[in-house]
């Protein structure tokens, strides 16, 4: 159990949502915490914000920034969304019609659908890049676009034209958007521009240097610790949710859907990127790795999402236009992709559905508890989601990073909690 002298819970639940802050407790005190921070927005009202640290880090709050991975992909998604919204691209059109050295060997069939699906055949580069090829003023020089021209495309062995882009569809995204967008501006400079700026909301892609004092570091938690410790019985203070015989099934139950992958035997994605704790390097953060490199608080994340979850507008601001956001919603399909099957819409959006008796392990996994929300998550714990039928925005930022809960189930509890909660708290007219 986690030492309670270190213990620092902060924030505040609205009336009807005390459940989230007593799951939120459990978990600080008795899970392998460092740093949290958990935010939702119902029908534009903050209902949830709480923080904490487990180790008494007394430099972090509500506004410190942490890397949240993958889930900065949904940040990738609203930002092509704009250029829909603004009529200057379409998804089903082909993405040589707005990047026409893209087509480069035989690439010329690919949509921006397919990108956006992970079905753009680039799950991994031959070439690593540098971490100063990632800065914008060399974004805009082609120094990664000149790599994606020259590529080819692989598919898994399976047929499935479905993989996961772990890395390079932020950064293949990135040049489509920079020859899109009117002010040729990269996705990070688009998202403080047109985004976290009129929001308020801390979501960014590539730090400034004045910013990097605000990071929290993320560490992940030692393959060995989390197997050994599931091993124990909860009543022995295990800190990992799950034990290990439910982390064995559910890994088992993704590994038939992990053969024949393309990015086994590549080179790595970036030179001197070693581990998970070199996104730590300052020279990593300040580079703009929109699939695996978004620093934002839990504040943020869930103030954007509670702009998704009300149709594209907060306020009086419009962020889309109605059109552009059914666009972006539209079109969800079903595919397998590395870890079990996956729901993505036409604009990138993974889309998380009902499970039923007959549904995989796997499935139920990813599915059960945040039915109804759309966006994604990222490695080892963040999730930045909304559910527009319920009006949730939910944003979830840890710093210790479970890499073995491939599906996030952790952050998943609260999401659960947090619909639990919303159904209580509507009128039975509804």
């Amino acid at each position: 159990m986690n030492n309670d002298d270190d213990l620092r819970i902060d924030g505040t639940v609205a009336p009807g949502f005390e459940p989230v802050r007593d799951l939120y407790e459990h978990n600080m005190r008795n899970l392998a915490e460092r740093n949290t921070q958990l935010c939702v927005y119902y029908q534009g009202e903050k209902v949830v914000d709480l923080w904490g640290s487990a180790t008494g880090d007394a430099d972090f709050s509500p506004d410190s920034l942490v890397n949240v991975f993958s889930s900065g992909k949904t940040l990738e998604t609203i930002a092509i969304a704009s250029l829909v919204s603004r009529g200057l691209l379409d998804y089903g059109a082909l993405v040589t019609d707005y990047w026409p050295e893209f087509g480069g060997n035989s690439k010329g069939e690919t949509t921006i659908a397919d990108l956006m699906r992970h079905e753009g055949g680039m799950a991994a580069f031959d070439t690593s890049l540098k971490f100063e090829d990632l800065l914008p003023e060399n974004i805009k020089q082609n120094a990664v676009g000149s790599l994606i021209e020259g590529h080819d495309q692989k598919f898994r062995a399976d047929d499935d034209r479905r993989e996961y882009h772990a890395m390079t569809r932020g950064w293949i995204v990135n040049e489509v958007f920079r020859r899109v967008d009117p002010a040729g501006r990269t996705i990070g400079e688009f998202l403080r521009e047109e985004i976290g700026g009129p929001l308020g909301a801390d979501v960014n892609i590539g730090l400034r240097e004045e910013e990097l004092q605000r990071r929290s570091a993320v560490a992940p938690l030692r393959t060995g610790f989390v197997l050994a410790d599931s091993l124990k019985p909860k009543a022995m203070n295990r800190k990992m949710e799950r034990n290990f015989f439910q982390l064995a099934r559910t890994m088992i139950g993704l590994l038939p859907a992990m053969r024949g992958g393309t990015r086994r035997g590549a080179p790595v994605s970036l030179e001197g990127l070693e581990s998970i704790s070199s996104f730590n390097e300052p020279q990593m953060a300040i580079g703009e790795t929109p699939s695996a490199n978004a620093h934002c608080s839990a504040r943020g994340l869930a103030k954007v999402a509670a702009m998704m979850a009300l149709g594209g507008k907060w306020g009086n601001e419009e962020f889309l236009s109605n059109e552009a956001w059914r666009a972006l919603h539209h079109e969800p399909m079903e595919a397998g992709m590395g870890f079990g099957t996956t729901n993505f819409t036409q604009g990138g959006l993974g889309l998380f559905g009902n499970v039923t008796e007959a549904s995989s392990r796997a499935h139920r996994a990813l599915n059960a508890g945040r039915e109804g929300f759309y966006g994604w998550m990222g490695l080892g714990g963040s999730i930045f989601q909304w559910h527009p039928d319920h009006q949730i925005g939910f944003g979830y930022v840890p710093t210790s990073l479970n890499v073995l809960d491939f599906l996030n189930e952790r952050g998943k509890g609260y999401q659960a909690e947090v619909l639990k909660c919303v159904v209580r708290t509507m009128p039975f007219s509804e």
